[in-house]
Order: structure tokens, then sequence, then C-alpha cells
């Protein structure tokens, strides 16, 4: 046995004055010193051998497999060493370049302030709920009460993929979506891209909202209020004033625009708030029993309420951005400002 260690030896060494490729070596020392290696047939036979015996070729077999781990190991530094050098020698490295300022990555101020807002609901006791961009008709207008031939189902307002299929226009048929999937307590907030076919300083085709809805038992007007209210003071600032002003829309009833005082002149009076002193944030309202029918809810045992804001218009107040434009632009120097 001693012999056949000295010609595995011998013969290993050999090989390795030849190997020239890194793959061709790691299956060779794989071969050799691995767990079904010819290194480990070959100690195999020691249960065969008297214990003086045994002794003799263990010490012989140890001595063999070290040194050959160390030339598997030198082999391997020096096929690195050797392609670092090819490396160096075809590529030119200038060194009196300037080196390259690592940038590092930020997020979106419209991702950061979504996730603001979702934190200040999320600490109120909402839920996160998701849904689709590309919507079924019946979800985005039929299901929230919007009749066929109702204006914002013209083509002028919507993106249509075909006469059933929309490009979501809110984020409502969320709402209509979880509530299809559990029974009250509902209590989520719904954020995402919407689309719309609108352009100019204050509207964008595509834009962002974040809706709640909260439907339980015993959910009055003055829930909804003091939701807003609490949401608007840790947001804008406890000084920050609002009101509620009547309003329609087709799937709350009834329903309320809020305002807030103007945050760039306290409400005084500026350009920015048409110097009313006070600046539309959302849609609100106590939703409609009429949709309760498609969601199977009994409208004599659950009320609730929801609301929308936009996030584009939020981070305009909270940024003092005129356009909304500017956030789509990718112009990073607008976007390395926040």
């Amino acid at each position: 046995m001693i012999e056949r260690l000295e010609k595995l030896r011998s013969d290993t060494l050999e090989l390795l004055s030849q190997l020239r490729d890194a793959r061709a070596l790691a299956d060779a020392r794989t071969r050799v010193l691995g767990r079904k290696g010819e290194l480990t047939a070959i100690l195999r036979g020691l249960k065969d051998l008297s214990p003086e015996d045994r002794a003799d070729v263990g010490r012989v077999a140890n001595l063999v497999k070290a040194e050959l781990e160390k030339k598997f190991d030198q082999a391997e530094q020096a096929l690195r060493d050797a392609q670092e050098q090819k490396r160096l020698s075809v590529e030119f490295v200038d060194v009196t370049l300037p080196g390259r300022r690592f940038i590092p990555g930020r997020s979106h101020i419209l991702r950061r302030v979504t996730d603001e807002i979702i934190n200040i609901f999320a600490g109120l006791g909402f839920q996160l709920a998701e849904g689709p961009e590309v919507e079924l008709d019946y979800y985005n207008f039929e299901a929230l009460n919007i009749p066929r031939d109702h204006p914002a189902r013209d083509m002028q307002d919507t993106f249509y993929f075909s006469e059933n299929v929309v490009l979501r226009t809110h984020t409502s048929p969320v709402q209509i979506r979880t509530m299809e999937k559990q029974q009250p307590p509902v209590r989520v907030i719904c954020p995402g891209k919407v689309y719309r076919r609108d352009a100019d300083m204050t509207h964008s085709p595509m834009f962002m909202q974040v809706e709640g809805l909260w439907v339980d038992e015993g959910i009055a007007f003055s829930d909804l209020k003091g939701i807003l209210v609490a949401f608007v003071h840790e947001y804008f600032g406890q000084g920050v004033e609002l009101r509620f002003r009547p309003s329609f829309f087709p799937f709350t009833e009834p329903s309320a625009e809020v305002d807030i005082q103007c945050v760039i002149c306290g409400g005084k009076g500026c350009r920015t708030c048409s110097f009313s002193g006070w600046l539309e944030i959302l849609g609100s309202g106590m939703v409609d029993p009429e949709l309760y029918r498609f969601v199977n809810y009994d409208p004599e045992k659950y009320s609730g309420f929801a609301f929308g804001l936009g996030i584009e218009r939020v981070a305009m107040l909270k940024c003092g951005v005129p356009d909304i434009r500017t956030f789509y632009e990718n112009d990073l120097r607008f976007l390395n400002q926040f």
C-alpha cells in the first residue's frame, strides 16, 4: 500500500505540472482527494493490515495527503496569478484618471410620500390592500354604482383596452375586491397607480392614489372625520385646520370634499390657494348602501366610510412643488432636492 501511495503521489505531481485549466485542476483534485477519490480507495485497505503495518501506512498516507493538498493549492493560486497577469497585459489602466465617485441611490419622492401615508394609516389600524392596474369595467365602474351612461366612462376620460377592460381610473376597485373576499370588519388602505386622460400643470395621465375603507357595525361620519383629522395633523402638523364641504361621488352618500389650510401661506391667501386660504386635499363620504349589494353585505347591519387622496397632490403641498409633471421628468436636479 505504501508503494501505491508513492505512485499516486508521483503521478499526481506529474499531472499538476501539465494542467493549465482551472476546471481540469478542480476535477483532478476531486478525482485524487475527494471522498470517492483514489486516495480514499487506497485507504479502504487499512482494515486488512496488522496494527503495526496500519500505523506505518497511515503515517505515509497523511504525509502524501498533506503534500498533495498543498500542491493543489499552489497550482490553483498559480493559475489565478497567471490569469490576472494576462488580464492586466490586455487591459490598459490609466492610473492618472480621476476616481469614479459612488452615488448612492434613494427612493423617489413619491415613493417616500406613499410610505409615509401608509405608515400613518397603519398606525390607525388600517391594513394594506393592492389590486390590478388593468381592471375590469365591472370593478372600476359598475360595482361602484357608476352606470353605463355615466360621464366617467367616456373615452375622453378613461383608457380602454376593450369594452370591458380599462386602465383603472381610481383604486376604488381594490375596495370592492377586498369586500368580496371577506366579511366586515374591513379596514384597508389601497395605494397604487391610476390612469385618466388628463394632462396639465396639476394633472397627469398617470398618477398615484391612496384610498381608505372602513366598514363595520356602527360606523358613522364622525369616525370618518376623526380619522382624517388625525391623518392631516400627523402629516402636515397640529396647527393645520380642516374643513369639510358637501360634494357628490357615485359610491358615497353623503359625500364631502376635504380642504386644509394652505400650508404655503398659512391661510392668509396666495397664488397657490387662489387667495382663498384653503387647498382641496381629498374626497370622502359614507359608503353608499347600494354598493353593499355587489359584495353581499347587509346594509341594515353594516355601515362604513371611504376616502381618497392623490399622492402627487400631497407631495406638491408638502414640498412646495408647483407642477405635477416634474415628478415624472426624471430630472436629477429636481429629484436630488428631496
